[in-house]
């Protein structure tokens, strides 16, 4: 969810004079790798206010990430130079968060996992189609910026299709048992009628004010004969490739260690993912653990329920009618309604809140039935764009109203938009503030959003009860599921039925989120790692703090230093409540 104006070439080649302070040496570095993002993300860039690169799309080649992390690398080197005496304690903290960045990057590069470019989650031609989401549109130069990107889009597509036959002759595929759905992400983009197109919609709006009539019909006729004659064909030939190519030559098993270097690409994703040095077994045992807890705990609201065990209210939430909307209208409406239930409570429960809005919108429809039940997309302050909280409408009858607390809590606020946006506005080093995201600092954060609903009072029938409940254990699950699958041995199969056992998830949720674990292994292990260490934390500082425990500032120690990984979470809310207790 993160992105990025000095020449690249020129930020490598400073050279610092011997007798600077490690303060300045360090700043001196990160002014030189934020001009370094800013280049490497050109769309992020834009949003970003950054207008250098506005001609610019990303480059996916593989030469692109072999210099990229030889950059990463060089700059590493440079860090290794500046030692921690002479820094401040915060930069001491921007020192550690930035050497583990630039590490990953290096690190992620030698594996041939590199040349998967795709998830059931995520591609650059779903990325692409989503762009102008993310984009300024207010001036003549937005849309011309906007087009001449859209132009270049069979290169980008041209290079990433090489890339991915090149993963397909080194055994880097993806599973042929989580593929239903990948042909209608890519053929669903294709737009017979320009003006039908997501490509099209910046300009079925408002003319910019620096736009005559007649010019703005030519940008429009222009979009017309890009989106008919440029993209179109593009995503036709990714179509093709997909059956002909990638598809015959799908993997036979789920799991990502049966690929070439697979066992030690898993690790690797493991560390990046939880931010620890907590290995697969332990992983998996600590879920069995947490989904034989709440599973406790839903049995307890089946029988206050009137059910006579777990199995039976979950077929009850699964099955009647009353639980599902009967159009996509519905179920928005109802999502719209909880979220602002919970924007008149956060007060409440946060001292500080960011400044910026968000928005609620419905998942793209060529890919709306093989995704997540929900996801956030970032705004940009800096451009005017609001944050969203996208909601799945296809498959209603799997889209139950007692989720909808859960999912809104996780997803908006104070789940990702509120993390997020409050991130961005943050006095942090510009890399820490607009690219720094640790999933399992940030999906542990919306995940322990969550619990907050309990304070909130949104739980307040078994329906909605068991709908947090199903959530946590299905956080649980999948330190079970993912692990099982990449580490033991599992297959999609036995992946599912453990799913269907431990939560109250429908078969079209449970499907689409093994397929996202097979896909993008390690991932979700953030989420529960992250959200057990910041209710741990919590319970410290209540313990320690006893009636001076104040909710209200606990949450800011957690959040007012932007993302990061968990123990440098722990370092400052010690720091808090030794602060808190003088």
């Amino acid at each position: 969810m993160p992105r990025f104006a000095v020449a690249l070439a020129a930020a490598l080649a400073v050279s610092v004079p011997v007798a600077a302070a490690p303060s300045d040496d360090f700043r001196q570095l990160l002014t030189d790798h934020y001009a370094w993002l800013l280049k490497e993300s050109p769309t992020y860039a834009t949003a970003l206010g950054v207008r250098d690169y506005d001609d610019r799309i990303e480059d996916l080649s593989l030469a692109a990430s072999d210099r990229r992390a030889a950059e990463a690398a060089a700059f590493l080197a440079r860090l290794e130079k500046i030692p921690d005496a002479g820094l401040t304690a915060p930069e001491r903290t921007s020192r550690a968060i930035l050497r583990r960045s630039l590490m990953e990057t290096v690190e992620a590069n030698r594996f041939g996992q590199r040349t998967m470019l795709f998830t059931t989650y995520a591609g650059w031609h779903q990325n692409f189609a989503g762009m102008a989401s993310g984009l300024p549109f207010r001036t003549r130069r937005d849309f011309e910026s906007y087009l001449a990107r859209l132009e270049q889009y069979p290169r980008m597509n041209d290079e990433a299709l090489a890339i991915t036959g090149e993963a397909v002759r080194g055994g880097y595929v993806l599973p042929c048992s989580v593929l239903a759905n990948s042909e209608k992400s890519i053929t669903g983009v294709i737009a017979q009628d320009p003006k039908q197109s997501r490509f099209y919609e910046p300009f079925a709006g408002s003319r910019p004010a620096d736009v005559g009539e007649e010019e703005w019909s030519g940008l429009q006729a222009r979009a017309q004969r890009i989106i008919r004659e440029v993209l179109n064909p593009a995503y036709a030939k990714h179509a093709q490739f997909y059956r002909t190519v990638y598809a015959p030559r799908c993997a036979r098993s789920d799991s990502i260690s049966a690929q070439p270097g697979g066992r030690d690409y898993y690790a690797f994703r493991v560390r990046q993912e939880t931010t620890t040095d907590l290995t697969p077994d332990a992983i998996h045992a600590l879920g069995l653990r947490e989904a034989t807890r709440i599973n406790a705990e839903m049995d307890t609201v089946a029988r206050q329920a009137g059910f006579a065990s777990r199995q039976a209210f979950i077929q009850d939430l699964r099955t009647n009618p009353e639980y599902y909307a009967k159009t996509p209208e519905e179920l928005m409406r109802a999502s719209a309604r909880v979220t602002k239930m919970i924007d008149g409570k956060m007060p409440g429960l946060f001292r500080t809140l960011p400044r910026l809005p968000y928005g609620i919108r419905e998942i793209p429809a060529e890919t709306a039935e093989g995704t997540t039940t929900a996801y956030y997309g970032q705004g940009a302050p800096e451009s005017g764009i609001a944050g969203t909280y996208y909601v799945n409408t296809s498959k209603l009858d799997q889209r139950p109203f007692w989720e909808i607390p859960a999912l809104s809590l996780h997803e908006a606020v104070p789940g990702h938009h509120h993390q997020i946006a409050l991130q961005q506005e943050l006095e942090l080093p510009p890399f820490r503030r607009n690219f720094t995201f640790f999933t399992a600092f940030t999906e542990g954060w919306g995940l322990y959003a969550e619990s907050l609903g309990e304070e909130m009072g949104l739980y307040d029938t078994p329906a909605k009860k068991m709908g947090q409940l199903s959530y946590q254990a299905w956080r649980a699950a999948r330190l079970v599921v993912d692990t099982g699958i990449h580490a033991k041995g599992w297959d999609k199969a036995r992946a599912v039925a453990f799913m269907r056992e431990n939560t109250a998830l429908s078969d079209a949720n449970i499907d689409a989120e093994v397929n996202r674990y097979i896909s993008w292994p390690g991932q979700a292990l953030g989420y529960k790692v992250g959200e057990l260490k910041i209710k741990e934390l919590r319970a410290r500082a209540e313990k320690a703090l006893g009636a001076r425990f104040d909710l209200r500032r606990f949450h800011d120690a957690v959040l007012l230093q932007g993302s990061v990984p968990l123990d440098v979470l722990e370092a400052q809310v010690d720091a808090w409540i030794a602060a808190e207790k003088g």
